[in-house]
């Protein structure tokens, strides 16, 4: 394979799904995330997003009623598409079947019915820069558009077993239409 290849290279094709809307509850973060650290750090405000949303979860599971799964999401909210953006809002949490019962700490998200694009990224892949893949190479050559400005960073316990685990695989949830 020629270098040029090797760099053209594009994430392994997504499986398209349809689901209903999403309801999530959690924390969330807006402004530059990357102050402090770049990338997969727990340094960064990301990090620290989701160890303060672990802190509150690991006292307080029994308080958040109505949890579908144990598995956690992360929203990106906004166009992904526009990397060098420094202000990002991001949502860390789990889903819920209703928003009623909440706790005050937490924050709802309700993402909208769509069709997905959901790619599966594995060992290594989890911190490539696996969004320019998908936004510059995969949806423009895909035949479909972004149908909202959000991205699902979906991780099931299950799979995910740490950011340095070559067996972790996460989901990544882009919504789509044709």
């Amino acid at each position: 394979m020629f270098e040029d290849e090797k760099e053209k290279e594009v994430i392994m094709e997504p499986k398209i799904i349809e689901r209903d809307e999403i309801i999530l509850a959690g924390m969330d973060f807006y402004g530059d995330p990357f102050t402090k650290a770049k990338g997969w750090s727990e340094q960064n405000e990301i990090g620290r997003l989701w160890q303060r949303f672990m802190r509150y979860y690991d006292k307080n599971e029994d308080k958040i009623k109505n949890m579908v799964s144990e598995a956690d999401y992360e929203v990106w909210v906004g166009s992904i598409e526009k990397l060098d953006e420094k202000d990002k809002y991001i949502f860390v949490g789990v889903e819920v079947e209703k928003i009623q019962d909440l706790p005050l700490q937490l924050v709802a998200k309700i993402l909208p019915r769509t069709q997905y694009a959901v790619f599966t990224i594995k060992g290594k892949e989890i911190k490539s820069d696996w969004s320019s893949k998908i936004y510059k190479e995969w949806l423009p050559e895909s035949g479909y558009k972004e149908a909202y400005s959000f991205l699902i960073e979906y991780y099931d316990h299950e799979r995910f077993k740490g950011m340095d685990n070559e067996e972790s695989e996460i989901d990544i949830y882009l919504p789509i239409k044709k």
